[in-house]
């Protein structure tokens, strides 16, 4: 363990919500919080509409590629963070879960994109004072 809070996003294909909650943790948290993301059926590449909104924002997820989720990768984390998958998210005993109910960016016209994006950056923005805090 690496001791800083460890911390998974999960939608069902790892090609948008998932995506852009990780870019933001990962330029928000600075290097505090380890952040991985995946998906139940992950999609062959991240969502080209979200990539967009994302750099518009000055955040970089061009080169991410969803990755299937793994039991492995919800007993590594500390926070599973849930977007849309339901019942194909497995469930670990011990720990802490919290599903944020977004719309899926998928097919979406790209203002629509931006308002998700937003909503993803004030809840991440939230979890990162939590998780610091917490950490001190």
């Amino acid at each position: 363990m690496s001791g800083k809070p460890s911390v998974l996003f999960v939608c069902v294909h790892n090609a948008g919500r998932s995506q852009m909650a990780a870019g933001w943790l990962t330029r928000l948290a600075a290097g505090r919080v380890e952040v991985r993301s995946a998906g139940s059926l992950p999609a062959s590449e991240v969502n080209p509409v979200a990539i967009q909104v994302m750099a518009e924002a000055g955040i970089d997820i061009s080169g991410h590629q969803p990755k299937e989720l793994t039991p492995a990768d919800v007993q590594d984390s500390d926070v599973v963070i849930t977007m849309g998958c339901g019942d194909s998210c497995p469930v670990f005993p011990g720990k802490r879960y919290l599903d944020w109910d977004l719309p899926d960016p998928a097919g979406q016209p790209i203002e629509a994109v931006r308002l998700i994006r937003d909503e993803i950056e004030r809840r991440v923005r939230a979890l990162v004072t939590e998780l610091t805090q917490a950490a001190t």
